[in-house]
């Protein structure tokens, strides 16, 4: 097989040589060039052809987004964000994954040697990422969450939903969850990211979504208007139960399928406490992660929904949950939001 040809874009020489080096240790992975910014990259890519990019977020002479928009507008090239582990960077890298790009990892931190270890698998996998160009949206305005479009719409009646994603969900979940009304069903949502990259997506989705988003804490009330993001890290997200309330529990674990929090951990506990009165979604990501209970969620009763391929950055959760029995239905991106609320049988009047 060929190997998978990487241009590494960072602008410090020491960040470069641990990214090639780590790059190095996998055989299907090959690195034919580096550039320490972004127009030294520009030619570099036009010379080399690329499979793969690897991107810093902050450069000098032109940051990271700006030459993603230009990758992505002029050049659709699979991109993975290279970001420090700051408020700043893992806010810049959710915006990025937003514009296109198809993963993002921390760069290294004393007290995390190991951001790197999932590189080259990350890379493997962006290189049959179906990328799209891209096209600037219009930002929501920031009173979009008192002025939402559908404030009235809905009525709650007692569903729960499920959302399971990885590679390219961070765009799929905006995607969905802005089509959310603000009194929307409770929503759980695991999507595998770098630690401390999830208080960003939580944050960027509050400010631009209807419902209020946020991680979930221990012992949260699942309550109407509220979606609920696993934090990255230590936990797994559970869904629980308080007599008849449902509530977060964040349980201390090993990873599963490779992943720590795990969709299948949190579809389980769906199917075990939630049963029929809940809707599982599984999005666009690499590898099998959330299929084997989105069919106990299916075999309990639950509605469940996977992404079509032809909608998906990475093919591979949903197809293997499709291939199982799980996906009751293969619904494109552009359409899954809708799906999901008439799933919760809601009053769909006034949406348009």
């Amino acid at each position: 097989m060929t190997p998978v040809r990487v241009l590494v874009v960072d602008d410090s020489a020491t960040m470069r040589s641990l990214i090639i080096e780590s790059l190095r240790q996998d055989p299907g992975v090959e690195v034919v060039g580096q550039a320490g910014d972004p127009l030294e990259a520009r030619d570099t890519i036009k010379l080399l052809n690329p499979d793969v990019i690897t991107l810093d977020v902050e450069m000098p002479k032109m940051n990271g987004l700006d030459f993603l928009e230009k990758i992505m507008r002029l050049r659709p090239t699979p991109v993975i964000m290279v970001s420090n582990q700051t408020s700043l960077g893992t806010s810049t890298a959710i915006r990025a994954l937003e514009i296109g790009a198809v993963d993002c990892v921390a760069k290294p931190s004393p007290q995390d040697r190991h951001t790197f270890d999932e590189l080259a698998a990350k890379v493997k996998a962006a290189a049959h990422a179906h990328v799209h160009r891209y096209s600037r949206g219009i930002e929501p305005m920031k009173d979009f969450k008192a002025t939402g479009p559908v404030a009235n719409a809905f009525k709650s009646n007692g569903k729960l939903i499920a959302i399971g994603s990885s590679t390219g969900g961070v765009e799929a979940l905006i995607k969905i969850i802005s089509q959310f009304p603000a009194d929307c069903p409770p929503t759980v949502i695991t999507q595998h990211m770098p630690r401390l990259f999830t208080k960003s997506l939580a944050a960027r989705m509050d400010r631009i979504c209807a419902p209020q988003v946020s991680e979930a804490a221990e012992g949260a009330p699942l309550v109407p208007g509220h979606v609920y993001i696993a934090p990255a890290g230590d936990t797994h997200l559970e869904v629980g139960r308080s007599g008849k309330s449902l509530k977060c529990h964040l349980r201390l674990g090993d990873a599963v399928n490779g992943h720590r929090p795990s969709v299948d951990v949190l579809f389980a506990s769906v199917a075990k406490y939630v049963g029929p009165d809940a809707i599982g979604v599984i999005l666009t990501g690499m590898g099998r992660d959330g299929a084997a209970s989105l069919l106990a969620m299916r075999e309990a009763g639950a509605r469940t929904l996977g992404q079509d391929e032809a909608t998906c950055v990475v093919y591979g959760m949903p197809k293997v949950a499709f291939e199982i029995g799980a996906v009751q239905k293969q619904v494109s991106l552009d359409k899954m939001g809708r799906e999901i609320l008439d799933a919760t049988k809601m009053s769909l009047e006034g949406v348009s």
